[in-house]
């Protein structure tokens, strides 16, 4: 058993401290959120009632964040000054990969290692601890980390040195944003051309256009698994959400002078669908825009 602090229990944070709970270790969270706070509590969490107090006397730290902005300022402003030495922070939030490195820099500075541990897979693998971690740090960092990745994922990758997990994060979205418009737009475009979904699903999945997008994430209902489709695209992965990550890959590749033109037109695509009021739908749900 371990003693862990975990802060930010939102849609996905709430799901893996319960995990962490489950699986037997001593989990002391903290959220601004009451109604938070009561469901880690019914989970099997203590209740912290601030950071700086789900900090102390812990063996390691997860914070799930919102930006780059909260990590930063929780860490400089509660937990450098409360973690106990050689403590172990974890940070599983989507951020920027400057933001990432500057964080761990500081850490180390102070005597802590720091790790970059973003998630794929979304609130029902959060919940049901399939989540996959793609860790950026050292190599003890990510040693001693592994086994509390382990209880809340079904995958947990070493990415390389600080900073790079958050890489890999932005690079597989920026794919999966990607692919799932020209997803979108195949089916769109089959309905056009009186083409049945589903029997355009049964020749795609099993031909060259096959992708996680169609065959595990199908935008169209009744086609394909279980999806958001299914249901008015409510749940799943937010389009705010997709759009953020998008955003963070821009900004990346024009730090990094990269070329990304389907990335870009991704980002444009997924700002005009969120700009009009579509951001807590499903990031799949982009196919209504384009029928």
């Amino acid at each position: 058993m371990t003693a862990i602090a975990f802060i930010g229990l939102g849609n996905m944070g709430g799901g893996m401290a319960a995990n962490l709970a489950e699986a037997g270790h001593e989990v002391k969270a903290f959220d601004l959120s009451e109604n938070a706070l009561a469901k880690a509590r019914a989970a099997g969490c203590t209740i912290a009632q601030s950071a700086a107090e789900a900090a102390s006397g812990v063996e390691v730290i997860v914070t799930m964040l919102p930006a780059g902005k909260h990590v930063q300022s929780v860490y400089q402003e509660s937990l450098f000054a409360h973690a106990d030495e050689s403590t172990l922070l974890i940070d599983c939030s989507t951020i920027d990969v400057a933001t990432a490195r500057a964080v761990a820099d500081a850490a180390a500075g102070k005597g802590l290692i720091a790790v970059d541990a973003p998630v794929s897979g979304g609130i029902a693998a959060a919940e049901g601890g399939t989540l996959t971690f793609m860790v950026g740090g050292s190599d003890e960092g990510f040693a001693r980390a592994e086994p509390i990745l382990q209880d809340m994922g079904k995958a947990v990758i070493h990415a390389g040195t600080n900073g790079t997990g958050q890489a890999a994060k932005m690079c597989n979205n920026m794919i999966l944003g990607a692919t799932m418009i020209a997803t979108c737009e195949a089916f769109a475009l089959a309905e056009k051309l009186e083409l049945d979904a589903q029997k355009f699903y049964d020749i795609a999945s099993v031909s060259s256009g096959q992708s996680w997008s169609m065959t595990s994430y199908c935008p169209v209902p009744g086609v394909g698994p279980q999806s958001p489709a299914d249901k008015q695209f409510q749940g799943g992965f937010a389009a705010g959400l997709m759009l953020k990550d998008l955003r963070l890959a821009m900004d990346a590749a024009e730090g990094a002078n990269a070329a990304v033109p389907m990335g870009k037109r991704a980002r444009e695509l997924y700002e005009a669908f969120v700009e009009a009021g579509n951001d807590r739908l499903d990031f799949s749900g982009i196919i209504e825009t384009l029928k």
